[in-house]
């Protein structure tokens, strides 16, 4: 089984959004990614907000989360 990518706060697998909104909102060349619940945490918001952000950048188009 490859290696799946963790979060580097809690060590949760991420999922393919969870490494694309990192991108998206910390660094567009980053390695090293965070959760939803820690990116939430880190940036004081809730996840249902995030979650929203994800779905908006699926809508418009980036690139990111395809």
């Amino acid at each position: 089984m490859a290696d799946q990518a963790r979060c580097i706060r809690c060590s949760a697998v991420l999922l393919k959004d969870e490494i694309a909104l990192t991108r998206k909102l910390v660094n567009r060349g980053a390695d090293k990614f965070y959760c939803l619940r820690c990116l939430a945490d880190h940036y004081g918001l809730s996840e249902d907000i995030l979650r929203q952000k994800i779905a908006y950048f699926k809508a418009m188009g980036c690139t990111l989360f395809k």
